[in-house]
């Protein structure tokens, strides 16, 4: 699909990136995994991860969701707490496919309950004893972190 000894290109030449550009873009991508590779390889600890702080006050939960979005919370005895249609349970429904994809790694029980926490500072995060999977909600946006802070505030 050439023609003579050039090939067949659909851009004009001057709305292409410079090839300089090009290498330079490749060669700090192949930098970027070399740095991460070392830092994997000799076992270097997270840095910018938020402190441990004092849990202030925490509830378990079960959560239960479909690929729909619309998802379900239950406190530990089973009462539901909140019922999410699909067009506004998506964050919860998300949240509890990472926590099945993470005990279904290690073939763990799937019905144990996550806590809730609310920590020190106004930080809420959510923790799998199971597995020590754990995540700050702050991290979501102020709209999906609230979800959860009604869900702790729920008699």
């Amino acid at each position: 699909m050439t023609t003579g000894t050039h090939p067949r290109i659909h851009a004009k030449p001057d709305e292409l990136a410079p090839r300089i550009i090009v290498r330079v873009m490749f060669g700090f991508v192949f930098f970027v995994l070399l740095l991460v590779s070392y830092a994997s390889f000799t076992g270097r600890p997270l840095e910018s991860t938020p402190p441990d702080a004092p849990v202030i006050r925490e509830r378990a939960i079960h959560l239960s969701g479909d690929a729909s979005g619309a998802a379900r919370v239950l406190d530990a005895n089973g009462t539901l707490i909140a019922d999410f249609p699909s067009d506004k349970g998506g964050f919860v429904a998300g949240i509890e496919r990472v926590i099945a994809r993470e005990r279904g790694k290690s073939g763990i029980d799937m019905s144990a309950p996550v806590l809730l926490q609310l920590r020190e500072g106004n930080r809420l995060s959510l923790y799998d004893p199971v597995t020590g999977w754990s995540a700050e909600l702050m991290g979501f946006g102020a709209t999906n972190s609230r979800v959860f802070a009604r869900l702790l505030d729920q008699p």
